[in-house]
């Protein structure tokens, strides 16, 4: 199943990084930047999750919350967190299912090994949960103002 701009995002249920359970119904009615990214605490993965950070305001004041979501665990969220000062949550999806509900786990090539992995890609949604765009190229040192610009679509 691929998802497309239009499309209901799928429910979810994973835990953050404090271990509080964490729905994607929880923030109905509220703009949703999703974002999936491989693994914590690489260089790729942090400068992408710095962006945001530092452009946080900007992304509150368009009325959006942001949640990061890897494979990782809780643990390893916490450090990436306090290491980076990132004043967003993150969800360890440890099982898998949200990655495999958006689609971007996915099989992977590195030095001739191929493995299934998480594809680095956000979904931005909107009050009621629809796809509002799918950024599937991201340019981990300017990533909050590819979001900025959907806003201003």
């Amino acid at each position: 199943m691929t998802l497309q701009i239009g499309d209901p995002a799928p429910d979810f249920t994973a835990k953050d990084q404090h271990g509080n359970v964490v729905s994607l119904q929880d923030f109905k009615g509220k703009k949703v930047i999703l974002y999936f990214y491989p693994k914590d605490s690489t260089p790729g993965c942090t400068t992408q999750a710095c962006n945001l950070r530092d452009n946080y305001d900007a992304l509150l004041k368009q009325g959006y919350v942001v949640l990061g979501v890897s494979v990782d665990d809780e643990k390893s969220h916490r450090k990436f967190i306090e290491k980076f000062e990132l004043p967003f949550s993150l969800l360890a999806d440890t099982d898998h299912a949200v990655v495999k509900a958006f689609g971007v786990w996915v099989e992977k090539s590195m030095y001739g090994r191929t493995y299934m992995g998480t594809a680095r890609t956000t979904f931005v949604l909107d009050e009621h949960g629809i796809i509002l765009e799918i950024i599937q190229k991201v340019d981990t040192k300017n990533h909050a103002q590819q979001v900025l610009q959907t806003a201003s679509k």
